[in-house]
């Protein structure tokens, strides 16, 4: 009987479809070499009728590279990240280079694991999520050779180097914004701070600022799992049930702030009269809330594109210089839900 299990494609496939030789094949696939436009058209045009796909890891064998970047985040669940991969492909697409996603779930060891797997591929470059990690994370980046950008935080000293915001000068700015407007009976609400290390600075940069006005937060509330929106109005009715006199509640992030919005409508607060909120992220499928969300732009987008745009320029010219530490400004949007005088 015989076997009709398709073969792989090679040069020579190419060279025949083609009429040129597999040498000039090769050239023009890798993009190397002197080869006529009318000769590359031919063989470019000749692998697309074919399906041909280059072999990357045999190429990858002599320059120990592939075009693939690493990128290691927590969640895709997570509204911030999807737009970090926007701004990240935005700039690699328009280079050789491709963008591979692993996912942490916020915990260490899954992420050391993720980056033990993609660093075996030998990438070009690593972006990954925080400044915080194992010290096996830490020595496997350290050791990998190739650039790495750890992004959305500042507040710390990076491997390489980092783009991102400082999560305690949001927390600050927010504390500073809400004050000025005459709130003090505060509550929070927010992810559990072992596994969101930039949420632990926000709220330690929002605590400071208080403390600093000699006022303290009167209750707060985390979670984990679950959703946001759920979690943010069941917190927002319990926190009411003990705190009936609060003036402002503050959350950690857009989707539970949300929820304590939905939850205040219902029981027909005035908003933001009475109770004042806040979130942060700036999420834009918000915008159809009843209420526009007082809250900060986490720069996500602009990001993941700076971090491309340095990985980009390091694996074309290794000896380009690049900023150590890349600080951007999130700006508060004060909504309808947070005063102003």
């Amino acid at each position: 009987m015989a076997n009709d299990a398709p073969r792989p494609l090679t040069l020579r496939d190419v060279s025949e479809a083609s009429g040129v030789s597999e040498m000039t094949v090769s050239r023009v696939l890798r993009n190397r070499g002197d080869v006529s436009e009318a000769t590359r058209e031919k063989v470019l045009e000749a692998a697309k009728a074919l399906g041909y796909v280059p072999n990357k890891i045999a190429g990858a064998l002599a320059s120990q590279r592939v075009n693939l970047v690493a990128v290691v985040i927590p969640s895709l669940r997570n509204m911030v990240f999807p737009e970090v991969m926007s701004g990240i492909s935005s700039v690699l697409e328009e280079t050789d280079l491709q963008p591979v996603v692993g996912v942490t779930d916020y915990l260490p060891e899954k992420e050391e694991r993720v980056l033990y797997e993609m660093l075996s591929w030998r990438p070009s470059g690593v972006i990954i999520a925080g400044l915080e990690h194992s010290d096996a994370s830490k020595a496997m980046l350290k050791a990998s050779g190739i650039p790495v950008v750890e992004i959305m935080d500042t507040d710390g000293q990076p491997l390489d180097c980092a783009v991102g915001i400082s999560h305690r000068r949001a927390g600050r700015e927010m504390a500073q914004a809400i004050l000025k407007q005459g709130y003090e009976r505060i509550g929070f609400m927010g992810t559990k701070m072992p596994l969101d290390h930039r949420a632990r600075k926000r709220f330690e940069g929002f605590t400071q600022a208080l403390a600093r006005e000699g006022i303290e937060i009167v209750d707060q509330e985390f979670y984990s799992g679950g959703s946001a929106l759920a979690k943010g109005r069941e917190m927002t009715r319990a926190m009411l049930e003990r705190e009936p006199e609060l003036e402002f509640l503050y959350y950690s992030n857009d989707m539970i702030a949300a929820g304590g919005l939905l939850e205040l409508l219902d029981q027909g607060i005035s908003i933001p009269g009475q109770v004042g909120i806040a979130g942060f992220n700036g999420v834009e499928l918000l915008d159809g809330l009843p209420r526009q969300l007082a809250t900060m732009d986490a720069c996500r987008a602009e990001i993941g594109r700076r971090a491309a745009e340095i990985i980009a320029a390091r694996v074309e010219n290794p000896d380009a210089e690049f900023e150590r530490l890349v600080e951007l400004a999130p700006t508060i949007t004060y909504g309808d839900t947070l005063k102003r005088r």
